[in-house]
């Protein structure tokens, strides 16, 4: 499977929210016409085989989605019926369906899973994850919701955790009629 990191992402490079930042997206709309972007996600989950998440991540996902009864995004959908893993020292018992837990390194869990067939392992949020997976050399394209917000302090996606530098090649753009635009960016290859 490819691995991909799709992340909500500020232009000073943030990807996460705090109490300092706000609530600087709104993962389930907003007063924006947001149809476009819900149309451009609703596509991307169904090239989805699995999703990876961060035990952090996971209970946050786990205790929003499953309860929307108003989604008309597709997501809550989506994200009862795809595979889904969290990687975790404490969890024992997922209490999502279709939910495992990966215990141990994460690193040859992740190999592991990009092994087995299918097209897209997805991880989004689990910032720690994602740090460690670009440090490994794991990531196999990146899709990047920019949002035309600046909020300087908080975590990134790059955050100097890389290995080694990452050169990146944009490989597609799309924007939306709410001002955020898709990069999508996959590693470059050398010859």
């Amino acid at each position: 499977m490819k691995l991909v990191i799709t992340q909500n992402i500020t232009l000073d490079g943030v990807i996460e929210v705090t109490d300092a930042t706000g609530e600087w997206f709104a993962p389930a709309g907003g007063d924006a016409d947001m149809s476009d972007l819900e149309a451009s996600l609703r596509e991307m989950m169904g090239e989805q085989d699995a999703q990876l998440y961060g035990r952090k991540t996971f209970e946050a996902m786990r205790g929003f989605w499953p309860n929307r009864t108003d989604d008309t995004t597709g997501i809550t959908d989506h994200l009862d019926t795809v595979r889904k893993y969290v990687i975790s020292t404490t969890m024992t018992d997922p209490e999502w369906q279709n939910s495992t837990v990966l215990h141990g390194d994460l690193i040859p869990a992740v190999r592991d899973l990009k092994d087995q067939p299918g097209s897209v392992l997805g991880v989004t949020g689990s910032i720690s994850v994602c740090h460690a997976l670009i440090a490994a050399d794991l990531v196999d394209e990146y899709r990047l919701f920019v949002y035309p917000t600046v909020v300087s302090q908080a975590r990134r996606l790059f955050d100097g955790t890389a290995a080694r530098p990452c050169d990146l090649e944009l490989v597609a753009t799309q924007q939306f009629r709410s001002g955020i635009v898709l990069l999508t960016y996959r590693p470059r290859t050398t010859a």
